[in-house]
């Protein structure tokens, strides 16, 4: 049978969904959050559109998708998304993959592709023949966001502004510990995020709950503590490789006394220093055009430097 010997690509049900996961598990650059239950928290937002491709019969790659108006999106529930695979897939097959995709896609009536590459720092090993394959469609960059990380086999020392607050939270003998007081650094963030920038958390209060009953090993909470009351705290995405910072918030006194300093002192030379990659996120808003100053400012005092995380995006010819 040739089949077995060829490229097919198939549309995810909720079949495919061992597989999926199975395939996730064993990827080149795949993390937690393409799990179908990371995804399909908030499914009722989203219009699913995700495809598995099989190679002699086997799944060895997938692209999480939802469509929106007739666009196709790698994924907007997802900070990045793209062709996730197995350490089977050559540049020829991510081609002919890119190949299929569009084929499906054109016959289902989709006009664009926005496509959200993982990034370089989430690859076990080199996984980038998705951004040649791009290239030869000619897709256009139409966001670059600049994260900050740290690589902790060459990690910078600590700018004199950070260090400053690490000694003033020692002074005020602030403890740094693992909580699971969800609601109380919720109300931080979400003081912070009204007064600062009129916005809402992207999580509820209940799904970051939710998503940590699914994923206690993944998604943790570190807090600051002075005199019994919690004034920081982080929320981390741990993975394989990688610890990415989902969200940071400090209360006035926090800030005033540097805790978020000491805070992640403790985390990257002390917890999670055996982790190759300590990731801060990005820093940016409006695709990549707007950069918050004041917010890398604090990254890069941490010893941050820049990872990109782009978007793509190019026209199926009808």
């Amino acid at each position: 049978n040739l089949m077995r010997y060829m490229l097919e690509i198939v549309r995810y049900t909720e079949d495919y969904k061992g597989i999926w996961n199975e395939l996730v598990d064993r990827s080149r650059n795949g993390t937690f959050l393409f799990f179908r239950d990371y995804m399909d928290y908030h499914s009722d937002r989203y219009n699913d559109c995700s495809y598995l491709f099989l190679k002699k019969g086997r799944a060895e790659a997938l692209i999480p998708g939802n469509v929106l108006n007739n666009i196709f999106i790698s994924h907007q529930g997802l900070t990045y998304g793209g062709m996730v695979s197995s350490f089977k897939i050559l540049t020829t097959d991510m081609i002919k993959m890119f190949t299929l995709l569009i084929d499906e896609l054109r016959n289902a009536g989709i006009q664009e592709v926005v496509y959200k590459p993982v990034p370089l720092i989430y690859h076990r090993i080199p996984a980038q023949e998705d951004i040649y394959a791009l290239f030869l469609r000619k897709a256009e960059k139409i966001g670059c966001h600049i994260s900050s990380a740290i690589f902790q086999k060459d990690k910078l020392d600590f700018a004199e502004s950070r260090k400053c607050g690490i000694r003033k939270s020692q002074r005020n003998k602030v403890q740094i510990f693992e909580s699971t007081d969800f609601s109380t650094f919720h109300e931080i963030l979400k003081k912070n995020l009204i007064d600062k920038f009129n916005l809402k958390p992207v999580h509820s209060l209940s799904e970051i709950i939710f998503l940590n009953s699914l994923f206690p090993e993944n998604i943790k909470l570190y807090v600051a503590e002075h005199q019994g009351l919690i004034i920081a705290g982080t929320i981390l995405y741990v993975m394989h490789d990688v610890i990415h910072v989902q969200y940071i918030s400090s209360t006035e006194f926090g800030k005033q006394i540097g805790a978020l300093d000491l805070l992640f002192y403790k985390l990257i030379n002390e917890d999670y220093q055996h982790i190759p990659v300590f990731d801060f996120g990005y820093s940016t808003e409006k695709l990549g055009t707007y950069l918050n100053e004041n917010l890398i400012f604090q990254k890069e005092g941490f010893g941050g430097r820049g990872i990109v995380y782009e978007l793509y995006k190019y026209s199926i010819e009808q």
